[in-house]
């Protein structure tokens, strides 16, 4: 989830082995440093190609889909992805183990919608006031938790009418969560309907 745009540790990584990679071949292994140093920078820029964070809609078929859906969803994902990644931020930092696993997994149904609207980007629309209202107000909400249960003595029933609006606001994730799941599962009922239909008809001759 940490992960889902891009970030610089791939640049990190890079950096230190590469200044590894000079010292071990012109030192322990005798090589001439200024070969060394070739070899450090090829390792360098191999590591930040391969440890490149995956682009988003990466490897869909854009023209099939439609270049203005994806950009669409992509402006979607985008500014959503940074209020998720404070619910797991908040989630670290509340003391109140079954908020902070509440909070979590808020993160972890955002994530969903995040992976099922990158593999349908027609469906983002159906989820937008998931994406620009609800996530973002559930990073703000739990973020108020955690700052009020840092207080020297903390308001109980300030906490308590947070724990709720964060329970509510649970509820709303699962709901936009399996509206994309039902749009996903299409015209399954009566696909079965037909099927049940054919196979009593077939079974009857």
């Amino acid at each position: 989830m940490r992960n889902w745009l891009g970030n610089d540790g791939n640049w990190i990584v890079a950096g230190l082995a590469a200044a590894i990679t000079v010292p071990l071949l012109s030192f322990a292994a005798g090589m001439p440093f200024w070969i060394a140093t070739i070899i450090a920078l090829l390792v360098f820029a191999g590591l930040v190609i391969l440890l490149a964070p995956r682009r988003l809609f990466e490897g869909l078929d854009i023209k099939s889909i439609g270049s203005g859906r994806v950009a669409f969803a992509r402006d979607l994902l985008e500014a959503a992805v940074p209020f998720a990644q404070r619910l797991e931020t908040a989630a670290d930092t509340i003391s109140d183990r079954q908020m902070a696993t509440a909070v979590r997994h808020l993160a972890e149904i955002a994530a969903d919608v995040f992976r099922r609207v990158e593999a349908k980007p027609e469906s983002a629309n159906a989820v937008r006031r998931f994406l620009s209202y609800y996530l973002p107000r559930a990073a703000e909400v739990a973020e108020g938790f955690a700052v009020i249960e840092a207080k020297r003595i903390p308001d109980p029933k300030q906490l308590e009418e947070v724990r709720g609006v964060l329970v509510k606001l649970e509820e709303a994730f699962v709901h936009y969560a399996d509206s994309l799941v039902d749009e996903a599962l299409g015209t399954l009922d009566t696909d079965l309907r037909l099927i049940q239909a054919s196979l009593k008809e077939d079974i009857g001759r």
